[in-house]
């Protein structure tokens, strides 16, 4: 029952299709949700952490984002691009257009490009309504699970039984159906931030050269059997595949800011309005 309930669910997945990709999507939640969990999220984030603000770093990181935010084609967006001050290489882009980015990852995203290319992944899983996508999974999960442990105690099975098919059922839908979707979202936050940075004028080579640096920091020892994210070799293999296609929509502007090494200039850091920065931020 519990398994008929979700492929049920899984087959109303067809009314949203993520962009660029087409692939079926099953989302739950309405674009005004997503706004205020991603609004919320945010400043919570930015209470914990310290904000860098007038310094090259964060005018960098703005200007970058900009030109991103100036293709995705979501003008309800209130997109803000704040600069976390920490040691950590990490960025992230939370639903309705907040995106942060972390010093730590400055140091090893040394181009405009290559930040390009991180900065047009994330933004991509808000495009592709990625984090709706997920929650909408962890609820059909949640509901499949109470399902199954309802079916076992209408059988006559006890609380314990009825916790352990639960716990199980949960525990297999995780790894048939959660990791590999997650793996899946960031294959394809691969291709469509390829797409943005590309549209962006930004050299899409960039990406590679990023996670090449990242290969080479982590030694290649990840595995990614129990990760939602791919290996930095798998990541930049696939990132080769989806160049062609990328390049086809590259036209590099002549900023100096554009290049990785298929084209322009290295597009190393500048100071605060060296570049276009875009409109004015929204929602700061």
């Amino acid at each position: 029952m519990a398994l008929a309930f979700c492929v049920l669910l899984l087959g109303l997945a067809g009314c949203a299709k993520a962009p660029y990709t087409g692939r079926s999507q099953l989302i739950m939640y309405s674009d005004a949700d997503e706004a205020k969990m991603g609004l919320a999220a945010m400043q919570q984030v930015l209470k914990k952490e310290k904000e860098v603000t007038g310094t090259p770093e964060s005018a960098r990181v703005e200007r970058v984002g900009r030109r991103i935010a100036a293709v995705a084609e979501r003008p309800q967006y209130r997109w803000e691009f704040h600069t976390i001050e920490k040691d950590v290489v990490n960025a992230f882009c939370l639903p309705g257009g907040k995106v942060a980015v972390y010093t730590g990852l400055l140091d090893i995203a040394e181009t405009d490009a290559e930040l390009a290319a991180v900065v047009g992944h994330e933004v991509a899983h808000a495009l592709a309504r990625h984090s709706n996508e997920k929650m909408s999974r962890a609820r059909m999960v949640q509901v499949g699970q109470l399902a199954a442990m309802v079916g076992v105690a209408a059988a006559g099975g006890s609380s314990q039984a009825a916790q352990a098919v639960g716990d199980g059922y949960a525990g297999a839908m995780n790894m048939a159906v959660m990791l590999p979707n997650s793996r899946e979202m960031e294959y394809e936050a691969d291709h469509i931030g390829l797409l943005l940075m590309a549209k962006a004028g930004y050299d899409p080579h960039a990406a590679i050269e990023f996670w090449q640096k990242m290969l080479k920091q982590s030694g290649g020892r990840k595995s990614d059997f129990l990760s939602t994210h791919p290996t930095e070799a798998k990541r930049i293999d696939a990132l080769r595949g989806m160049l062609p296609e990328a390049m086809r929509h590259y036209r590099p502007r002549d900023d100096g800011a554009s290049g990785g090494s298929g084209g322009g200039s290295g597009g190393k850091a500048s100071g605060p309005g060296t570049g276009p920065g875009g409109p004015a931020p929204a929602g700061k």
